[in-house]
């Protein structure tokens, strides 16, 4: 009966949400975290049945949305390319691009079959992005001034279109407001790019 009654709990935790960490199951069914096997095996046979699924160690969902990673990485939003495609600065498609300042490896990860990147940045940089509405999800995606700043800072190579695009879009007052948080190099580097001189 308990058993049965669990599961019934843990399947309700994943209709609210899309993604359920083990600690949040563990509260469900009334373990101490140092002896955790019982939810543990509750979770490994849910994978199993195919009734959830791993997104990465300690973190599932009943959906395959690789997008859905970004909530694995608190804080953390979808950034670079994945902003860019989001917000019709450019026509490709992107693999989700996760700028967190959770110490993690960076990198490529496989997740659901499919390529998520991985960027670290400082906790002062973790601003400029909002929850917005993604299919059925609501997803943290960085704004347009923060995008720019971001391709700025890693480095990303922003073609002539995009880079127009940018211009269209940019709210100057916004821009200037996130910069402050950046070097005064950072700062002349972008705004040059920016103003085009």
């Amino acid at each position: 009966m308990g058993k049965s009654k669990h599961i019934k709990q843990i399947l309700e935790l994943f209709d609210k949400s899309p993604v359920v960490d083990l600690r949040s199951i563990e509260r469900i069914i009334g373990v101490k975290k140092q002896d955790n096997n019982y939810a543990k095996l509750l979770v490994s046979n849910l994978v199993i049945q195919g009734k959830i699924k791993k997104i990465i160690k300690g973190k599932y969902s009943k959906y395959d949305d690789h997008s859905l990673s970004v909530m694995c990485f608190n804080p953390a939003y979808l950034g670079l390319q994945s902003a860019l495609s989001f917000h019709g600065l450019w026509d490709q498609a992107s693999v989700p691009v996760i700028i967190t300042s959770v110490k993690v490896r960076s990198g490529t990860r496989d997740i659901f079959g499919s390529n998520v990147m991985i960027r670290r940045t400082d906790k002062k940089f973790m601003f400029g992005f909002e929850y917005v509405l993604d299919g059925d999800f609501y997803l943290p995606y960085s704004g347009i001034e923060k995008t720019f700043i971001d391709m700025v800072v890693f480095k990303q190579n922003i073609s002539d279109d995009v880079l127009m695009n940018f211009r269209k879009r940019i709210n100057k007052k916004k821009l200037v407001k996130y910069l402050t948080a950046y070097s005064k190099k950072t700062r002349d580097l972008i705004m040059k790019l920016y103003i085009g001189k």
